[in-house]
């Protein structure tokens, strides 16, 4: 799970959301080197299902930040990987209206245009809502027009299926999971910490954070030791 592929500006809030370009670059290339696929998350299904095995990874970044655009997707390309980018419906083309206030920073969103480019060189684009609300607040009416109305508005936008879905701060219950399912979307993933294991409710995906507050050697114990299964 990423977030800002960007150097994080000086005395910014929440810097796990950011990960430099360089060490981006570092973690793929590592990822590489030892023998994994990145994939996007319905690229990744037959695996998260249970009826493929492989040596793979599924790399998703969070709100749909123009610099995922400009210093990852070079880098995924470089690779031969895939991801999933999930995107604010209501938000394209502007900025985190969500959190930059917690955030220390106005961060710019991909436009249509750069959607479009980030579709055409073989990546995905899932749904996060259309506006980034805190998912269990909403009335049941709120809680459909977010997922449902996330879905519609981005299959308008790009023509294609959006098939996966990010809950907003990860804040998923059995409701919020069903409206998920209502909606159409075949996954949808959270913010609570883990690896996937055969089984898992597809509708309630953990994920391995990887944040910039992290030092070097993190990254490597997330990948190849049980460090986020024990959390």
């Amino acid at each position: 799970m990423y977030h800002n592929i960007a150097v994080a500006p000086q005395g910014v809030k929440l810097r796990g959301l950011y990960i430099s370009p360089r060490r981006f670059a570092r973690q793929m290339a590592l990822l590489h080197w030892l023998g994994y696929q990145g994939l996007s998350m319905s690229a990744a299904m037959p695996y998260l299902r249970g009826e493929r095995e492989g040596k793979v990874v599924v790399i998703t970044l969070d709100d749909g930040y123009r610099d995922n655009l400009e210093h990852a997707l070079p880098v995924l390309q470089r690779h031969g990987f895939t991801a999933t980018c999930y995107v604010v419906s209501a938000a394209i083309g502007t900025a985190n209206h969500w959190d930059a206030q917690q955030l220390g920073t106005h961060k710019p969103l991909m436009n249509v245009h750069e959607l479009h480019r980030w579709r055409e060189a073989g990546m995905e684009i899932g749904a996060h809502s259309r506006h980034h609300p805190r998912l269990p607040e909403l009335s049941e009416s709120e809680l459909d027009d977010e997922v449902s109305g996330s879905k519609r508005e981005l299959e308008g936008l790009l023509a294609v299926p959006v098939t996966q879905f990010c809950y907003p701060y990860g804040a998923a219950g059995l409701r919020e999971r069903a409206a998920a399912r209502r909606a159409g979307f075949v996954a949808a993933v959270t913010v609570r910490r883990g690896r996937v294991l055969p089984g898992t409710d597809l509708m309630d995906l953990p994920r391995v954070m990887v944040g910039g507050h992290h030092a070097p050697h993190v990254f490597p114990l997330q990948l190849l030791t049980r460090h986020e299964d024990r959390h």
